[in-house]
């Protein structure tokens, strides 16, 4: 009397785990979502409510007698485009890509459809990937929104014109928005940390806005540390030493150095806490 053996599949016919949740599908997830919506929005009118602040209050000015990109934001689009980036990249885009990169898997988590998605099945790494590369490029596009509103926007008020260096000199126009394409660059791999910490909290906590308010909270701390002198050269590791070094760039002679080694910076903090959070979530008991 002969047996039957009967072959069971790995997987399903036609099944590719490499096209499971598409980059595609993810951003459209993600674009429709108000946050986002509302994260575009506020970016945008940003330069707008600048430009009727200088209109009311006057000449802009820096503090304490301190020269700084302030001074000269009326000079030309371009000078308003970069006075946007100076004011802003300490802080308010920071905003944007702690809430892209932290709202990823813990508010999937938080609806209760984390566990579907993986019953799909989506691979725990493909998820994970895909969620990441979106934030990055929703992240990106914060980015560039901001100053391309503002370049935009400044040369209505104030006219097209070379970038007018406050400790003197100017840069000419064209060269000036290669410049400012430097320092966008510069401000988002310099942001790379913070959507790493965002990220590793979104895999570790169900509740996004603790993984977005943790991850700006430490970005906070950081600022605070890097303000403590008493540090001396402990500071040169803190990833907020370096966020204003694409200063550099808005200079007649560019120098690579202080964003060379702030990249190298962000870059080695933000490949850690990446892979914590590929690490975490591949063992992670996922119930909700």
């Amino acid at each position: 009397m002969s047996t039957a053996v009967t072959t069971v599949p790995e997987s399903a016919p036609g099944y590719r785990a490499r096209h499971t949740l598409p980059f595609r599908v993810e951003a459209m997830r993600q674009l429709r979502r108000r946050r986002t919506l509302v994260v575009g929005a506020v970016l945008a009118v940003l330069p707008f409510v600048l430009i009727a602040a200088f209109a009311i209050g006057g000449e802009p000015s820096g503090r304490d007698g301190r020269v700084t990109l302030i001074d000269t934001a009326t000079a030309s689009g371009a000078n308003f485009a970069a006075t946007c980036l100076f004011v802003s990249a300490g802080f308010l885009l920071v905003v944007p890509v702690a809430l892209f990169c932290g709202d990823t898997v813990a508010s999937e988590a938080s609806w209760s459809s984390l566990r579907y998605l993986l019953a799909a099945p989506v691979p725990r790494a493909r998820l994970l990937l895909s969620k990441l590369a979106v934030a990055l490029a929703f992240s990106a596009a914060a980015m560039v929104l901001l100053p391309v509103v503002a370049l935009a926007a400044g040369t209505a008020a104030y006219g097209w014109d070379g970038l007018q260096i406050p400790t003197g000199g100017a840069l000419p126009a064209g060269t000036a928005v290669g410049r400012l394409a430097i320092v966008v660059a510069y401000v988002f791999v310099g942001q790379l940390v913070t959507a790493a910490l965002a990220f590793w909290l979104s895999t570790v906590t169900d509740a996004p806005l603790g993984a977005v308010g943790g991850a700006v909270g430490l970005t906070i701390v950081g600022n605070v540390l890097d303000a403590v002198t008493a540090l001396g050269h402990w500071r040169d590791f803190l990833p907020a030493h370096w966020q204003y070094a694409w200063a550099d760039a808005l200079q007649p002679q560019l120098e690579w150095g202080g964003m060379i080694k702030g990249t190298a910076v962000s870059v080695a903090y933000a490949l850690v806490l990446f892979a914590l959070a590929f690490r975490h979530f591949r063992a992670k008991d996922v119930v909700s």
